[in-house]
C-alpha cells in the first residue's frame, strides 16, 4: 500500500546524502550497464562467428555410394551402387522440413577444355545453385549457376580463378565460349575457393546439363546437405543423427542394400566443426555473464555497505521509533524501501544507457567476426528484476540488524 510519509522519509534521507546516494547509484548502474553491454558484445561475436560458419557450410552432410560389403536378398557383396536423381528427389521430399542447402553432384574427373589455341584437362562438376554456399565459393565476376540454368539444361559454366588465369590470362572471359569434350559452353562467371588452386581448377555447370550432354542419364555421384541451425550442440547432433539414419535407411532400402551395410552408402557429417561453433559461443556467453554478474555483485555490495552506514547514522532515530511502539517489520520495510528504490532507479538508468549505446553504436561496429550486437529485451528486463531482488537482499541484512536494536541501547548511541 502506498505510504506518502514513508516516501517522504526516503527522499529526505537521499537529499541529506546526495553524494553518497549518487556514488552508490553509479556503482549499481555501471554494473548493469557493463553486463548488458557485454551480453550485446557476446551476441555480436556470436552473430559474426555464425555468419562465418554458415558461409563455410558448417554441418555439411555428404552422401556417396560405394560397393556393397554384405550379401542381401540373394545379391552378392561387391556390387557397385549407383545413385540417381530419384534418390536425390526422395531425400528432398522426405526431409524437406529439415534441409536448408542441398545439391547433387555429377562429375567428369578429367575433361578436355579448349578455348581457341588453349587446351588442357580440367575437372567438370554438375551442381545446383546451392553449391556456391556449400563449397564456400565466392563469385568474383559474373554470376553463379542458378535454378533457371538447371531447369532449362543450359550450356553455361562458372570457371575457377586458377583456370581463368591459365586459359584467358588477363583477357575478359565473361560471355566467351569454350568447349568441354567438344561441347560449347558459355562462361557466365568466375569464382574463388578457399581450397586454393586445386579447387579452382574446375568448371561448374548445371547437373542436368552434364547428365544430358555427356550421356550420364540420371546418375548422381554424391549429394550434399545442410540442416537448419539449432540452439544447442546437443539439439544439432540429435537432428543430424536422425537425418543421417533416416536418409541412410531410405537409400539402402531403395538400392537393395542390407540395412546394416553402412559401407555401401557412405554418409559423413561435419559435426566436429558444429561442436566448435557451439562450444565457442557457450564460452563467450559464460565469460561475459561471469564478468557482468561480478560487476553487479560489486554494486550490490556497495548498496549493502551504504545501508549499514545509514542504519548506523539513524540508530538513535530507530531507537525512538521502537520506544514509541514501532514494530520490527516497520523498521525493516523502512530500510528496504530505500535500498530497493536506489537499486531500481540506478539499474533502470544503467539498462537504458546500455540499450541506447547498443542501438546507436552497434551499426558502426560491423566486421566479419562481429555483427549486430543486441540484447533480447526479455533478458534485459529479467536482468533488471534480478538486480532489484539483489538490492532487496542487500538491504535486508542491514534492515534486520536495525530491527534487532534494543531501544535503550539505541537511545544511548551518540
Amino acid at each position: 500500500m502506498f505510504n506518502l510519509e514513508r516516501w517522504q522519509e526516503i527522499f529526505q534521507a537521499i537529499s541529506k546524502n546526495k553524494l553518497r546516494t549518487f556514488l552508490t547509484g553509479i556503482s549499481v548502474a555501471s554494473g548493469i550497464f557493463i553486463l548488458v553491454i557485454l551480453l550485446g558484445v557476446g551476441k555480436g561475436l556470436q552473430n559474426g562467428i555464425q555468419s562465418q560458419f554458415e558461409r563455410d557450410a558448417t554441418g555439411l552432410i555428404e552422401v556417396w555410394a560405394n560397393s556393397t560389403t554384405k550379401e542381401y536378398k540373394g545379391l552378392n557383396p561387391g556390387r557397385q551402387i549407383q545413385m540417381h536423381n530419384a534418390d536425390y528427389d526422395m531425400a528432398l521430399h522426405k526431409f524437406n522440413d529439415q534441409i536448408v542447402l542441398k545439391s547433387p553432384s555429377v562429375s567428369l574427373w578429367s575433361a578436355m577444355i579448349a578455348y581457341k589455341k588453349e587446351t588442357n584437362n580440367y575437372g567438370v562438376r554438375g551442381i545446383t545453385s546451392d553449391r556456391q554456399f556449400l563449397e564456400n565459393v565466392t563469385v568474383t565476376q559474373g554470376r553463379f549457376i542458378n535454378d533457371n540454368d538447371v531447369r532449362n539444361i543450359e550450356k553455361v559454366g562458372v570457371i575457377g580463378e586458377s583456370m581463368r588465369l591459365v586459359i584467358f590470362k588477363d583477357k575478359p572471359c565473361i560471355g566467351e565460349v569454350l568447349t568441354v569434350n567438344g561441347i560449347p559452353f558459355k562462361i557466365v562467371g568466375v569464382y574463388t575457393d578457399p581450397g586454393g588452386e586445386r579447387e579452382e581448377s574446375r568448371i561448374y555447370i548445371p547437373y542436368t546439363t552434364i547428365q544430358s550432354v555427356f550421356g550420364m542419364g540420371t546418375q548422381v555421384h554424391n549429394m550434399q546437405f545442410t540442416l537448419k541451425k539449432k540452439d544447442t550442440y546437443d539439439e544439432a547432433l540429435a537432428d543430424v543423427n536422425s537425418f543421417t539414419k533416416g536418409l541412410g535407411d531410405m537409400l539402402r532400402a531403395k538400392n537393395q542394400v542390407a540395412p546394416d551395410d553402412e559401407g555401401a552408402i557412405g554418409i559423413n557429417s561435419q559435426m566436429e566443426e558444429v561442436k566448435k561453433f557451439y562450444d565457442l559461443n557457450l564460452y563467450i556467453r559464460l565469460f561475459f555473464w561471469w564478468v557482468g554478474i561480478c560487476t553487479i555483485i560489486a554494486g550490490v555490495v556497495g548498496v549493502s555497505n551504504i545501508m549499514l552506514i545509514i542504519v548506523k547514522e539513524r540508530t538513535k532515530e530507530i531507537g525512538i521509533r521502537k520506544a514509541l511502539g514501532a514494530s520490527p517489520w516497520s523498521i525493516v520495510t523502512m530500510i528496504l524501501h530505500e535500498s530497493i528504490f536506489i537499486t531500481t532507479i540506478a539499474g533502470f538508468v544503467g539498462l537504458l544507457a546500455s540499450l541506447i549505446l547498443l542501438e546507436l553504436g552497434g551499426p558502426m561496429m560491423q566486421s566479419d567476426f562481429f555483427k549486430n550486437p543486441e540484447v533480447d529485451f526479455n533478458v534485459a528486463v529479467t536482468t533488471l528484476i534480478l538486480l532489484v531482488i539483489a538490492g532487496a537482499i542487500a538491504g535486508f541484512f542491514p534492515a534486520w540488524r536495525a530491527a534487532r536494536i534494543k531501544p535503550i541501547v539505541a537511545l544511548r548511541e551518540e
